[in-house]
């Protein structure tokens, strides 16, 4: 998944069932599955009468959904509760409670070793269990500490309470919705196959049904999300298999719904029938995210990538033909246990073949249990360093070229928020960017013509072509 900045959760949730008298506080690290995850913990706590809060120090309950992917994931959490522990010897000298609770990928690996060490948590979940998360703060109620990480033998979907229409209304004009989970691929720098588990894929009627609830709320744009979201092999309403590229046809056909994107994406799965909605289906936005880690077929093949990087550079050749305006990101990891200076050229060189509008890179860093850690010939660190500031700079150079190939340019943008200065918007480009207008007259939900003038660091700068919008506001 693409790994974006920790985030708190704050939007007030109202419950169907009962009065709100309680507050939880979720802090979200890492990619947008745990967005995700915690917007659907909030909203199956909203049944329990919980509303949320955007600051720790009002809340009943503190959630902690944590990630497995960053380097020294475990140490950042454990600094966190080091913080809670004191907030909530302080209730405690004051007569009143505070529950702390841990979720996600790091409370999948690691389990009862967080209530060993941190005794301030009260309930650990794991990402395949958070839909028990109500049962579970019920026996915590009772005095037990709770760790919840056996991966469930019911499908959680099913059990997840979908949220009131208020409340998707509040979360904007855009959507994650995952409907895929786990990986089978067994990089062996990667530990989401034993945080995560075995690839699992939601069926195509689960999928539609919160589609069209969230398209119903007002929800514009939808990003599929998975660890390997093209892996996605679901049950359709006519009992076959569909593929990712099947199933986009369908949610193209829901109302309201007028833009799609997916994340994160595998070369080995991207197929022939998911190439062609790239190409049939306008309303599918030309920005795909697939990684290739390395340009050295030695290191990828270390990796257990299965891929060569000749055969990513034909599968690019593949997709741009089908999609010409397309844009690329990808996912790089500098310094792979006997890295030479050769094999890192080589990943110089695919990025220059490729050429990316955007990109993450990364040192690798040690995971335990995943074979990577167990390899010898690990890369210095001063090395790892400056290899990484090499690869940052072209993939920035790129990045900037691709900005400004954009200016003078008319697209469509999809208007999300109000801007920071009076009459400014923020919209979001196709090829993802935040683009800042100066709009009179345009509303949130929008999708409008937009000249681009200038670029920011990582955003656009337009101007909007009147008569020329699409509504859709909430």
């Amino acid at each position: 998944m693409n790994h974006e900045p920790e985030t708190a959760s704050g939007a007030t949730t109202h419950s169907p069932a009962q009065p709100n008298t309680r507050k939880v506080f979720v802090k979200t690290y890492g990619c947008q599955m745990n967005v995700y995850d915690s917007q659907r913990m909030a909203d199956s706590l909203a049944t329990e009468g919980y509303s949320q809060t955007d600051s720790a120090d009002e809340a009943d309950l503190v959630l902690i959904n944590t990630c497995h992917i960053r380097e020294k994931a475990s140490e950042k959490l454990y600094s966190a509760l080091g913080r809670l522990r004191k907030m909530k010897d302080a209730r405690a000298r004051e007569g009143r409670e505070l529950t702390v609770g841990v979720a996600g990928c790091v409370a999948q690996a690691e389990g009862n070793e967080i209530t060993r060490r941190a005794p301030v948590v009260d309930l650990v979940v794991g990402p395949q269990t958070y839909h028990r998360l109500p049962q579970a703060l019920a026996r915590v109620r009772q005095g037990e500490r709770v760790v919840e990480t056996e991966y469930a033998i019911e499908d959680k979907f099913d059990h997840l309470p979908a949220p009131p229409k208020e409340q998707t209304r509040s979360r904007g004009v855009t959507a994650f919705l995952t409907v895929q989970e786990g990986c089978d691929k067994f990089c062996t720098f990667c530990v989401v196959p034993y945080t995560r588990g075995s690839e699992v894929s939601r069926p195509v009627a689960q999928i539609v049904k919160e589609a069209e609830k969230l398209a119903d709320a007002g929800v514009r744009e939808l990003t599929l999300l998975g660890q390997n979201v093209n892996a996605w092999h679901g049950e359709g309403a006519d009992g076959r298999e569909w593929g990712l590229g099947e199933l986009l046809y369908r949610l193209a056909e829901i109302p309201g719904i007028a833009r799609l994107r997916y994340v994160t994406s595998h070369p080995r799965d991207m197929d022939g029938a998911l190439i062609e909605a790239h190409r049939d289906l306008d309303m599918l936005m030309p920005y795909l995210h697939l990684p290739v880690q390395s340009g050295s077929d030695r290191i990828l093949k270390a990796m257990n990538r299965k891929h060569t990087g000749e055969d990513y550079l034909r599968l690019i050749e593949r997709i741009r033909q089908a999609r010409p305006d397309i844009a690329l990101s990808g996912d790089f990891i500098v310094g792979f246990p006997g890295e030479t200076e050769e094999d890192f050229e080589a990943t110089m060189q695919i990025v220059r073949d490729v050429t990316y509008a955007a990109a993450y890179s990364f040192k690798y860093s040690p995971r335990p249990g995943t074979p990577g850690a167990d390899m010898e010939d690990h890369v210095e660190e001063s090395v790892k360093d400056e290899r990484l500031q090499r690869l940052q700079n072209l993939l920035t150079e790129q990045q900037y070229a691709f900005q400004r190939s954009l200016i003078g340019k008319n697209m469509d943008v999809l208007i999300e928020k109000a801007g920071r200065l009076p009459g400014q918007m923020v919209g979001r480009s196709p090829w993802l960017q935040p683009v800042i207008i100066d709009v009179h007259g345009g509303r949130i939900g929008d999708i409008i013509n937009v000249r681009i003038i200038d670029t920011g660091t990582n955003s656009l700068i337009g101007v909007r072509e009147m008569n020329s919008q699409r509504n859709g506001t909430i």
